[in-house]
């Protein structure tokens, strides 16, 4: 008797990608719960190019019906533009607020924000077990920025003692204190990348290259991720 030849099983499909404009509705609708003010201001960006394009058509192209065209649509094109970069800043604004405060956010900043000048780990370079606190560290065009996370009167003695490892390495190397934290002077975690560009340019790229390999060199092992978020997960539009 033959035997039954049993079919191959297909394969499940993978479940389809969201399309790009349902991407962006739920990036905007996710910025629209955490911001309320971003449909205002998107509103605003996009009228306020149509409306330059419109006074513009008026000036230059009133008895031209081309020309009127081109202007309103290079002024909508303009706003639709200007109207999306809002919407990608204000989300990653309203993404940060859903990560602050809580551990392993800087490490979040620091892998997906930072601007092509500046390097730096998701990993911390040191960690209080008890608190949670953490110091993380990046190296650019300004030197070093060491990173503390928790609270400022906590942090200040880490990141005291991280400063000394760096200058016992690179003595010559100018180190900057960040904080993010809750008290007055604590940076915000969405001004983390902003407030590190505008940090006084003090290496070449080449010296930048040399501290980073030195001090990767001398680190050892990287340290566990503080518990409480994985930055890997969390991948907020980068700012251009």
């Amino acid at each position: 008797m033959a035997r039954r030849t049993e079919k191959p099983q297909k394969a499940p499909k993978p479940p389809k990608e969201a399309g790009r404009i349902k991407q962006m509705w739920q990036v905007f609708k996710m910025t629209r719960r955490y911001d309320s003010s971003a449909v205002w201001i998107m509103a605003l960006g996009f009228a306020v190019p149509v409306l330059a394009g419109v006074a513009l058509a008026l000036i230059f192209s009133r008895d031209n019906v081309f020309g009127l065209v081109m202007w309103i649509l290079a002024g909508v094109l303009a706003g639709l533009l200007a109207a999306l970069i809002i919407l990608g800043r204000r989300a990653e604004r309203a993404a940060y607020k859903q990560i602050e405060g809580q551990p392993g956010a800087v490490g979040a900043v620091l892998r997906s924000s930072l601007k092509r000048s500046w390097t730096g780990s998701e990993m911390p370079v040191a960690v209080n077990g008890k608190t949670q606190d953490a110091v993380y560290r990046a190296v650019g065009r300004g030197g070093v920025v060491l990173i503390g996370e928790g609270a400022h009167s906590r942090t200040t003695r880490m990141l005291e003692d991280e400063r000394r490892k760096v200058l016992r390495i690179l003595p010559n190397v100018p180190v900057t204190f960040l904080t993010v934290g809750n008290d007055p002077a604590d940076v915000p975690l969405h001004r983390v990348a902003a407030k590190m560009q505008r940090i006084k340019p003090a290496l070449t790229k080449p010296e930048v290259l040399a501290v980073s390999n030195r001090l990767t060199s001398l680190s050892g092992s990287p340290l566990p991720i503080p518990k409480g978020i994985d930055p890997m997960r969390m991948r907020p539009q980068r700012g251009r």
